[in-house]
Formats: C-alpha cells, structure tokens, sequence
C-alpha cells in the first residue's frame, strides 16, 4: 500500500509519525528497546502532546532477530499467529561500544546509534545487509480512520528480491507492489493462492513480516531504494535473518517456521486424474488406466476429481452410487494393478450436503455475526465453511476423511482455501481478516495430520493448492489453473521458482495446462518439463489428459520421462531428504545455487533440480531453447554432450530430449528400476561420475529418509580412489567424460556409448582405479 506523494511528501489525507529523535535507549542482556519521538526536542515543552514509536530488538534463535514497533502497545491480541520456533540452546549478547549499543546473536547483529537520530542497522559480520529508513517508517493514519504501523528497509545498488509466495508476476520482484492476500485467480494475473510475507534478498538476507493478515509490501516501488511493508493497527512484527549463502537464509527461515515434511517415495510417481469437468465412471477410468498399460507407460496415482461425489452436494464425501456402485471393490481392483489412490475434497458444505444439517446443528460451520451459519452460492450452492479453528469440526472432518482412508483411499488434493470470507465470526474468536489467509493452514494441517496418524509419518501427502507461511511443512502443493499456452507453461515456471524462494521444497503444476487443451506439441513440452519437477501430475478441465488424446507420439514421449525420472529416483529422493532435513527446495532457481554468479539474478526459465541437475525446459513449438551454465565444464544427461559453461546456449531439440545438465565434480547416482518411483534405491545403483577434478560424493536414502549407502570418490596423482559404504551389492560407477580406463583391483570393465562402466564385484568395499 503506498502511503507518500512522492518521495518528500506524504499523500493527501494521511498522517505519518516517523522516527524523527531517539529519545531514549534501554538494553538488557536479551533485547534492546528504542524510544523514537516524531519531532526534535528543543525543550521540556516538546515532550508534550507528543507520541513515541517503539522499537523492540530480540533473537529466538542465531542469524535471526525480532524487530517489533509499535505506537499504542495496549492492544488487545487477537490471533491467529503463526507458529514460531525459538531456539533456547543458544542466547544473544548485547553489547555497548562508543557509537552505538548492539544485540548479536550467531553472525547477525542489529547496531542501533547512539546520536539523537541514530541509525538502526543490521550487519552480518562487517557487511551492512539493511537499515531501517527512519524518516520514511512510522505509524500511519488515513483521513477514514484506518491506521497502519509501516517499516521501510534500506536496498543497495543491484540489489534484487525474491519470493512472498507463488507469484506469476515478474520473478524478480524489484517495481512491484504485492498484497499478501489469498485469491483464487488463476496463473495469469498479479494474484496468487500462496502468498508468504516472506523476502529474499540477493544481499545474503530474507525478511519475515510476522503478520498472517494482509501486509502490503513496496518493493523499489513507492521509494525506489527501499522495501516497504505495512500491516493494518498498531503493532508491526519481522523478522530479519541472515546466512552465510541464500540457500542458508532459507534454512534459518525454515527452522524458525516449519521444515517441509518428506514425501513418501511413490508420490514422486506419474499422478493421472479424471480432470475437472468431465463426465466419467468405473468404465473410464478402467480405459485411462488400461491404456496407460497396453502403452507400457508406467503409472502410480490415479486422482478422483471433483465428481466422484454428486453434483450440488460438495463435500459428503460420499461416493456417486450411480457412477460408482462399489466403490471399495472398485479401489481394490485398482490397487491391485499397483496404483495408490487421490480424492479430491474441499473445506466447504454444500446445503444439499448430507453433513451440512450435522455441522450446523453441532457448530462446526463459520459462522455470521448475527449467529447464523454463513453461506453463499459460488462454487456450491448454499454452501458453508468448516471452521477449524473449533477442534471437534476438526475431529468431525477427520472422521468423514478416515471412512475414506478405510475404503483405499491413500491421498487427498486439498483443494481451495482461497475463497475464505472476512465478515464472519469463528469459533476462537480469531481475527477474520486474518483467517482470510491462515485458514488454509489449518485445513491442510488437519488432513496432513489425519494422514500421518492413519497411514504413518513416512506415507503422509496431500497435493494442496493454498497456502501460507508454515505451509510448506504440509506438502506437496501445485501451481493451480494454468492456461494450455507456452506463456502459461513460463508463468507456471515463475510461480513456483518464487514460491521456493519462500520456504517450500516440493512444487508442482497441470501438465499440459489446465485450462483449454493443449497441442500435441506443447502437451509434449510440457510433459518433459513435469517429469522434471518435484511432483508429476496430468490434470485439466474440459478434457481427458491420457496422452493419446493429442497423438501416439505423446504417449512415447511420457513413457520416456516418466521411466527416465523413475531411473534418476536414488539422486531425486536423496535431494527431497535434504529438503526435509535442511528446507532448502528441491526446486531452485539458478540465484539460489550461483548466487555469486552475476548472469544468474534474473534468470527465470530454468532452475535446479537439486544441488546437480540443471533443467532447461523448452517455451518454443521450435524446440529452440536458451539457457545459461554457470562456470564449469557441465554434461547433458541424455546425449552425453559436455558444454563449457560461463555462457549462454542456444540449442534446437526433439521431444526426447533437453537441457538436462550435469555440473562438473559430481556424482549422480541412478538407478536400475526405471518403472517404479518406489523401489530400493541402493540395489544395483550406478554411480554416474561427470568430469572430476577433485572430490566428489553421493548418498542413498530409504524410504524412512536414512542413508543406505554412500558413495565417495577421489581422484588421485594415481587415477581414482573409490569408497562405498552400504549393504546393497553389486553396485556400478560409470565415467560420463573418460574414453579409456583400468583397474589395479579385481574388476570387470565394459565400453560404453558415453563412458566406461566399472562393475564392481560383490564384497567390494574399496577400490583404487588408474586411469
């Protein structure tokens, strides 16, 4: 929200009380409060009639620090809150030097001056990250009586920022203006479902507005070298947090709000859905399933979307007897072929509901503040709200939810929770308008924990769409309703690169769009490029996704990524347990892995599947592509080709391939299943080494996310010196980049089209290979 006429002045019928004087300054061992009044005091006269903004500096745990200003403290809480991890194994310092009184606590420090308008900045070691511009921040009231508490951080020149959620807009921030605020409005617009009051700043720095309302951010956009931010009332909260790289802030952000849980391995599988609007029964979708088959186009999810219960009666959770008659029978014969089961449900009642009469009469729905239940026709008609924040609605959902899992039901797609109203009354009495945003998070919680008590702490996904800060503990969500276009295929990409930016680690999107039907040579794209993501799901609206819808080339397309993404399962699930274990996203973008490279800050269409694979998918009917590799000699997967990087590359490929690259010095392990998802990962593994030069090494996980083998290798005046550890033999390494190799120890060796691969023989724990 912009507040100023320009820079100097402030807009007709708005007030400002800004940081004029630091009036005062206390400092304890754990905190630093300042005193700021709005005008220079020349005489006692001056402190009359005159207010102070407060401001508050602590740390709950290292590399982060709580700033909190306010001008009326009495203000009775409402909440709801987001949850808010302290870490007590650790305490901040504060200190006092000649110019100025600090609290530290790890690297990060706030310095607060100690002059009549001294500065307030904050500092990783020596290098200044942010300043609190003090003539410009303050407390704000509008001529209809609103007022807002308002904070404006200092940027440096070249300075870019990233991140508050799942935007579609630009993916560097920089000139925009952006409401955290919920909506429901597609991949095309500056609107998004997950908005994050969370930033990421180039300059090694990310910032939490600690409001789950809706906080309005300027980024270089009201006054061009600042960030500003604005929360309705009187009391403003964030956080400021460091680290020693990017990828770092995001773990320090994550510690403090909620790492993302591990997603079981067959979620990683191809989703297949009925699609949104279509008409369908056992029969068809017995054709989806068995025409992925007669394909050999492996499948592991089949999704149940909105119409598996009856129309005007969303949810009852209850099977469409007509188009379903035995619906237990029904999922147990598709279980039989191997595949796990999705339904789809939302938070509302329908008034044709059968649970709509039974959560009205037990108070389980939001409600008007005249005390009715509150309803609306849009989506469903006459429908209502489950209110969660009432823990027995929670209970009562469940229960409706457990019958399901009963039946062989596995997952749910957690879908809406955008569309929440704000003149409703709820039964904590929490802030409507903050609800607006926080509900998703309580409804996503409640199924997640549902599935984690039902199905086991290593089986629990759902596939959500909204959400808010903490929601990424609560995966995997998706990008929501994109378009069939190669512009929304982009956009798509933007929305979930910006979304990682914000503390989430699994992300995915309709493959071939959801809105409109694709042609067969976008569909064909787009499937490379969903394959290649987090979470792979076929989906739409009006039409059937099964690939042989646009042709048969299509269906040999998505059987080679569905098998080539099966194979690359050992590296992929290795990567999501150190998502779960650290938060930094399986996805990234490239400034999050090469934040030094100065090419890599506006790059917006590619990103890195992990520490090791660079995906460039393809925008272009052409098969053209640009991309750019960072410095490095770096190796397509697929063709074997080695490129030198610290350049841009334009390149013209087939539907079979893309830019799947290797960087230098590492080691991907592969594996020997390439039907399954979900498989052990460590029997029979190839360890595939690309262009070594010094130290390079891999791990394998299980399925419970704990290391079954690793690997390490070396290369030596010598050749190589190889070290496993694991109870999985034989195992395999393949050189990507060498034409001739032998062995000093008891190996067998055989050419290959773009290496050679060395079997090693059972019992083999170390080796030594000269090259």
């Amino acid at each position: 929200m912009k507040f100023r006429d320009g820079y100097w002045g402030i807009q007709k019928g708005t007030s400002l009380i800004n940081r004029a004087e630091t009036r005062d300054i206390k400092m304890t061992d754990a905190q630093i409060t300042v005193y700021s009044s709005m005008k220079k005091t020349l005489h006692r006269g001056d402190t009359l009639n005159a207010p102070l903004i407060t401001t508050e500096f602590s740390s709950p745990a290292k590399d982060v620090l709580h700033v909190t200003s306010y001008r009326f403290k009495g203000r009775r809480p409402t909440g709801p809150a987001f949850s808010i991890h302290n870490d007590g194994s650790t305490t901040p310092v504060t200190k006092e030097t000649a110019a100025s009184l600090e609290l530290e606590h790890g690297d990060l420090r706030v310095a607060v001056g100690k002059g009549s308008t001294g500065e307030m900045a904050f500092f990783r070691g020596d290098k200044k990250l942010t300043s609190i511009v003090q003539r410009l921040s303050g407390h704000i009231t509008r001529s209809d009586g609103s007022v807002y508490m308002s904070e404006h951080l200092s940027l440096g020149v070249g300075e870019t920022i990233y991140g508050l959620g799942e935007r579609f807009t630009a993916f560097v921030k920089n000139g925009q203006a952006v409401d955290i605020w919920n909506e429901d409005g597609g991949t095309s617009s500056e609107q998004a479902y997950k908005n994050i009051p969370f930033y990421l700043s180039s300059a090694g720095y990310g910032v939490f507005i600690a409001d789950p309302g809706k906080v309005s951010i300027e980024v270089a956009s009201e006054v061009v070298t600042t960030v500003q931010f604005s929360v309705p009332g009187e009391i403003l909260e964030y956080y400021i947090i460091s680290g020693e790289t990017l990828k770092e802030v995001l773990v320090n952000y994550t510690s403090l709000t909620g790492k993302p849980a591990l997603p079981p391995p067959w979620s990683f599988g191809l989703w297949l859905t009925t699609s949104f609007t279509t008409d369908y029964d056992e029969k068809t979708v017995n054709s989806f399933v068995d025409g992925m088959q007669e394909r050999k186009i492996p499948l592991h999810v089949f999704h149940f979307d909105c119409f598996w219960m009856k129309e005007y009666q969303w949810v009852d959770f209850t099977w469409d007897e007509d188009k379903f008659p035995d619906p237990v029978g029904m999922l147990s014969r598709l279980k039989a072929k191997g595949l796990h089961i999705c339904v789809w449900i939302n938070p509302y009642i329908a008034q044709k509901s059968r649970l709509f009469d039974e959560g009205m009469k037990n108070g389980y729905l939001v409600l008007t503040p005249e005390g009715n239940v509150w309803q609306w026709d849009r989506w469903q008609a006459g429908m209502a709200l489950v209110d969660f924040t009432n823990p027995q609605a929670v209970s009562w959902y469940q229960a409706k939810l457990q019958v399901l899992l009963d039946m062989g039901v596995d997952t749910f797609k957690t879908d809406f929770g955008e569309r929440i109203p704000t003149n409703v009354v709820y039964y904590d009495h929490s802030d409507a308008i903050k609800m607006h945003n926080y509900y998703t998070q309580l409804y996503n919680q409640s199924v997640f924990e549902l599935l984690e008590k039902a199905r086991g702490k290593h089986e629990a996904v759902v596939f959500a769409r909204s959400a808010t800060a903490g929601g990424q503990q609560f995966p995997v969500h998706w990008g929501g309703d994109c378009s069939a276009t190669y512009e929304s295929m982009a956009e798509s990409l933007r929305g979930g690169l910006s979304l990682s930016c914000s503390g989430f680690g699994f992300w995915s999107h309709d493959i071939g769009g959801f809105e409109l039907t694709a042609t067969p040579d976008l569909f064909k794209r787009w499937v490379a490029f969903g394959l290649l993501s987090s979470h792979s799901r076929l989906h739409g609206n009006e039409s059937y996704r099964v690939p042989w819808n646009y042709d048969e080339e299509a269906s040999l397309v998505l059987k080679h990524y569905v098998e080539l993404k099966s194979s690359l399962m050992p590296y992929i699930f290795a990567q999501s347990c150190i998502t779960h274990q650290t938060g930094i996203p399986l996805m990234r973008p490239m400034i999050l892995e090469f934040s030094d490279d100065p090419s890599c800050p506006y790059v917006d269409r590619q990103y890195m599947l992990g520490d090791t694979l660079l995906v460039a998918p393809i925008f272009s009917n052409t098969g053209e592509v640009s991309y750019y590799l960072p410095q490095g000699r770096w190796t397509n997967f697929l063709t074997g080709e080695p490129v030198n990087g610290g350049k841009w590359v334009r390149e013209r490929h087939g539907y079979f391939t893309l830019p799947l690259m290797v960087r230098e010095n590492s080691v991907l392990a592969v594996g020997s299943n390439n039907q399954r998802p979900d498989y052990d990962y460590a029997d029979g593994v190839t360890f595939h080494v690309f262009t070594l030069n010094s130290v390079a090494s891999s791990q394998v996980f299980n399925a419970q996310g704990e290391v079954d083998a690793s690997f390490t290798i070396e290369k030596t005046e010598r050749g190589y010196s190889v070290r496993y550890t694991g109870t999985r033999k034989p195992w395999n390494i393949l050189f990507r980049s060498l034409s001739t190799i032998e062995s000093t120890s008891a190996g067998t060796f055989s050419a290959t089209t773009n290496g050679i691969l060395v079997a090693i023989p059972k019992g083999s724990t170390a080796i030594e290979i000269i090259e």
